[in-house]
């Protein structure tokens, strides 16, 4: 359908365009990530709309909140050149990036915790002799 040289989808389309359901777009559009012209009762997506979604999906893929896409969205909106939104872009790259470096540490970290405990358990099993249950249970 993206090829599709059509002007207006309904949200079943977009939905089954981009393997999401139609709740996830209306979320999106609650949250001004798309705005749907009606026809009647039923929700009219255009070109625009569907562009939008499709960057939003993306932004979402690398894990930018839904402000700040909706900021990089309107500003691409009000923008007579792209680098505005470029810059802003790049920031939410930027703090996605030092994020998920940071997790990446954090988890590090943990493993290595894991790793000295496991040792640790390890060491004590070797020195002891098992103990037999009825020993235990004598005393």
């Amino acid at each position: 359908m993206v090829s599709d040289p059509k002007s207006t989808f309904t949200i079943t389309e977009l939905a089954k365009e981009f393997g999401i359901t139609t709740r996830t777009i209306r979320f999106y559009e609650d949250h001004g990530l798309l705005a749907p012209s009606r026809q009647g009762r039923n929700r009219v997506y255009g070109k625009r709309d569907l562009v939008r979604l499709k960057l939003t999906l993306r932004g979402k893929r690398l894990g930018i909140s839904l402000t700040d896409i909706r900021e990089m969205l309107d500003i691409y909106d009000a923008a007579h050149d792209e680098s505005e939104q470029l810059t802003q872009f790049l920031a939410s790259l930027r703090r996605r990036r030092e994020a998920l470096e940071q997790q990446r540490e954090d988890i590090e970290a943990t493993l290595a915790e894991i790793r000295a405990f496991e040792n640790q358990c390890k060491r004590l099993l070797d020195q002891k002799p098992p103990r037999r249950r009825d020993a235990a249970r004598a005393n």
